[in-house]
């Protein structure tokens, strides 16, 4: 006679998990994440007389995640969200001054960070390896991989970049930035933004220049030579606003000649 409440009590709880089932927020689980920085190091490529270009190794990130079944009309997109929150980069022609390609608001420190998305899909980096969409109703657990992969491949004018002569001055390049990336899935129908997985990557490069040398001979890649390793954080970070929105950082940056003497001169205005 005793077993027959226990066995309603344990039939009441089955009841109750059933009827109130984990949210979708307690669902998701990323299996794996694996985020890196190519061991090569930064190429410098000096067959134009007019521009030195330069290609750094490629910062890459993935993730394997597991999707419970989606209810209803829900649809939810996982994937990479990528934001810039610090930018230096000179480019100095010996006596003359430096170019500088420059994000205002975050120079000046309006904002904390802007989104580098690809300008089309935002706030998504892209979308193609780097998003997956999965449109409900679905019945079974979905898995899939998400990827993501960035690396710098300027050009850099010999010359003085206000100037109508394309002379040899510069002479040396500096870059130093820093990157928030997130894993990220947002309910297309009630905009629910869920922060999976947050990474901090940063990305040096010092490159000296002789001017005075042949095409050919003139660029030396100094120090670091290999780049520091992404951190994946054990503790996620939230977005900033400016990260999910436009303009993103190629529509925003502006490329400044600052002479050693006068005032300084907008050579490329921003896009947006």
């Amino acid at each position: 006679m005793f077993c027959w409440p226990l066995v309603l009590l344990v039939m009441g709880c089955i009841q109750s998990i059933r009827c109130k089932p984990k949210s979708f927020r307690d669902s998701i689980v990323v299996l794996e994440v694996n985020s890196s920085i190519d061991s090569n190091p930064t190429s410098i490529d000096e067959s134009s007389g007019v521009v030195l270009r330069y290609r750094t190794p490629h910062f890459r990130a993935s993730a394997r995640v597991l999707v419970p079944p989606v209810a209803g009309k829900e649809s939810w997109t996982v994937g990479w969200i990528q934001a810039c929150n610090h930018m230096e980069f000179y480019n100095k022609y010996g006596s003359k001054g430096m170019s500088s390609w420059e994000l205002p608001d975050l120079r000046d420190g309006k904002i904390q960070a802007i989104s580098d998305s690809d300008g089309v899909n935002y706030p998504w980096y892209g979308n193609t390896t780097e998003t997956c969409t999965i449109v409900g109703p679905t019945k079974k657990d979905t898995k899939f991989t998400v990827s993501m992969n960035d690396n710098f491949y300027p050009s850099v004018t010999w010359g003085v970049p206000v100037s109508d002569s394309n002379v040899p001055m510069l002479s040396s390049i500096w870059r130093d930035q820093s990157f928030t990336t997130w894993l990220v899935a947002i309910n297309q129908v009630s905009g629910e933004i869920l922060v999976l997985q947050t990474v901090r990557w940063r990305m040096r490069l010092h490159i000296e220049v002789d001017p005075d040398k042949p095409l050919g001979q003139r660029a030396k890649l100094c120090e670091p030579i290999a780049q520091e390793q992404p951190q994946v954080l054990g503790k996620n970070e939230a977005i900033p606003p400016n990260a999910m929105v436009k303009p993103n950082a190629n529509d925003a940056q502006v490329l400044m000649w600052r002479p050693r003497t006068g005032e300084p001169v907008v050579v490329i205005p921003p896009k947006h």
